[in-house]
């Protein structure tokens, strides 16, 4: 009896120590993904301000996520899927994409795939320069920032649709990154069909694959048998009247460990125009996201007649979609940039600051109060009103005072990653 309670205290002992090792090696790996990032060295950022804040003091979201995460590094959870969603920021993926591939870097050997793509170029609209796209046949686009539209819409907010015979899709995952990083062996189409005379074939190294089709999700998916970074999507017509065919976008998807970081931008979106879209909690279910990173604000502030109330009540709205889908969601709001405003004279134009940055940035403190939450605040990182400036006379900005260069949004990306780990790691040493 004693021998066995003996062997029973050094069985729990040993976990015990086993955790505490695993935890301490967790939490290391962050601080020297951390510690390879530098403050800045431009004088207008203000570093102290490169935080997650939350305002109710703690968060059990955030909380949640974290040991989500903590359990990804410590290998007993095999991936975590985050969403960072906006408008003209995130459609360009600099910024987002900066985030992902240092995500990517957390776990040696390791790499998780690219999640959800759109293929922008096919609408006719500028595509992310990290994935390739090309097409043939007519395709006609629809947006969310459109009141015409041909198609419904899902979480993309954006969707193309065709009858053309000639019809496809190309996309390359990796025309740039020389570590051919982003594969896949299950591919999700989202889309549907007017008939069940038109449907989507998949093409990988010249061998065609047929669909499952999953009508509650209404997509399309295709499992191959090895991995690869590049497929062609053929609309097959199986009658001799074309039929249309509508691609909502793609989740490109395999079984390695790690973050999979997913980005949803369309130019020009606000609260509202993801409002609109049909079928965003249909589509929110195939990644279930653990972290939704908002993004959303900048083309809400644009407008003289901008209300912080609705706005609030939007977002509000939003999240309440998010939250059927998943409950126990967690939520990083991000401020707005500093933005200015063109004014067109009589004889020329001239810029003014968009002083609705000021209230917006208020009212992301109240969201993330309201819905527990964190703010990195960007506004205040960045130096706060008319930063802006400055962040285009040192090459980070664009002419239009709204977006920012690629080294910019590279910056932006590097500074809200190190903000993240910092706080995963603050949230790890406090419990």
């Amino acid at each position: 009896m004693y021998i066995c309670q003996s062997l029973k205290f050094e069985f729990v002992k040993q976990n015990i120590l086993y955790s505490i090792r695993r935890f301490l090696l967790s939490v290391m790996l962050v601080v020297l993904a951390i510690q390879t990032f530098s403050q800045s060295s431009y004088p207008f950022i203000v570093d102290s301000m490169n935080v997650i804040r939350i305002p109710n003091q703690k968060s059990e979201r955030l909380n949640t996520f974290y040991d989500k995460m903590n359990a990804l590094l410590r290998g007993s959870k095999n991936q975590v899927s985050i969403l960072h969603i906006g408008g003209s920021h995130v459609q360009a993926d600099m910024f987002s994409h900066q985030v992902r591939s240092h995500f990517d870097t957390l776990i040696q050997n390791h790499h998780a795939s690219r999640g959800l793509i759109f293929p922008y170029e096919t609408a006719k609209t500028n595509n992310p320069y990290n994935y390739k796209v090309t097409h043939k046949g007519e395709w006609t686009p629809s947006r969310n920032v459109r009141d015409t539209r041909v198609a419904q819409l899902g979480m993309t907010g954006i969707a193309v649709t065709t009858k053309d015979t000639l019809a496809e899709i190309t996309v390359n995952l990796n025309p740039t990154d020389e570590k051919h990083r982003w594969t896949f062996n299950k591919l999700t189409l989202i889309g549907y069909a007017d008939s069940s005379l038109v449907e989507p074939v998949l093409i990988v190294n010249d061998t065609v694959y047929k669909a499952l089709y999953d009508s509650v999700s209404s997509s399309y998916v295709y499992k191959i048998p090895s991995l690869a970074e590049s497929f062609t999507v053929k609309i097959v017509q199986n009658d001799t009247i074309p039929h249309q065919f509508t691609v909502n976008g793609f989740v490109a998807e395999n079984d390695d460990k790690g973050f999979v970081y997913h980005a949803i931008g369309v130019n020009g979106a606000s609260v509202p125009s993801y409002l609109s879209c049909e079928f965003f909690e249909r589509d929110l279910a195939l990644i279930h996201p653990d972290l939704v990173i908002f993004a959303i604000g900048i083309n809400d502030a644009a407008s003289d007649s901008f209300s912080d109330s609705v706005f609030i009540s939007s977002y509000d709205s939003l999240i309440a979609k998010i939250e059927r889908v998943v409950p126990d969601c967690a939520y990083i709001f991000i401020t707005n940039n500093d933005s200015f405003k063109k004014i067109k004279g009589k004889k020329s134009s001239y810029y003014v600051v968009n002083k609705n940055g000021l209230r917006v940035q208020k009212d992301f403190y109240e969201l993330a109060k309201r819905h527990d939450g964190g703010v990195w605040d960007m506004f205040a990182l960045m130096g706060g009103l008319s930063s802006m400036k400055q962040w285009e006379a040192f090459g980070l900005a664009k002419k239009d005072k709204i977006h920012f260069t690629a080294k910019g949004y590279r910056l932006m990306g590097d500074m809200l990653y190190r903000a993240i780990l910092e706080s995963y790691n603050q949230s790890m040493l406090n419990r």
